[in-house]
């Protein structure tokens, strides 16, 4: 299942091209002090880092992502820390796009002409 992507603006800093990083770097890109991240762990399930075998905190991208869209609604459009929980949440639990069968992918308006052959038929069966 894929995630929604997190609304990334142009005053985000740019992300280095890294596996992981640590909790003084996400600090610094984000713009908080890292006592504050890892509060947020603790009220944003989305916020997980991974601890590395000396127990350090490892910061995916996906999770500075995480940090900077948290910072964004907490400090700029002034939501509670409730408040961005649930908006968070709302985005992650998005329902996947419906599948698309591939004959609909070669011929769009072949799922509905099924569709209207099967209402046809099924008029005509009521005429009967």
């Amino acid at each position: 299942m894929t995630e929604p992507a997190l609304e990334l603006t142009n005053n985000d800093p740019e992300i280095p091209n890294k596996l992981y990083f640590r909790i003084g770097e996400v600090s610094r890109l984000v713009g908080v002090e890292p006592h504050v991240l890892r509060y947020w762990e603790t009220e944003f399930a989305a916020l997980k880092p991974k601890k590395g075998g000396t127990k350090q905190r490892l910061y995916r991208r996906k999770d500075v992502e995480i940090a900077l869209e948290i910072k964004r609604l907490l400090y700029e459009r002034r939501y509670t820390i409730e408040g961005a929980r649930k908006h968070l949440e709302a985005k992650v639990e998005a329902p996947p796009p419906k599948p698309v069968r591939q004959a609909e992918l070669f011929d769009p308006l072949r799922g509905t002409l099924e569709d209207v052959r099967r209402e046809l038929r099924a008029i005509l069966e009521m005429l009967k």
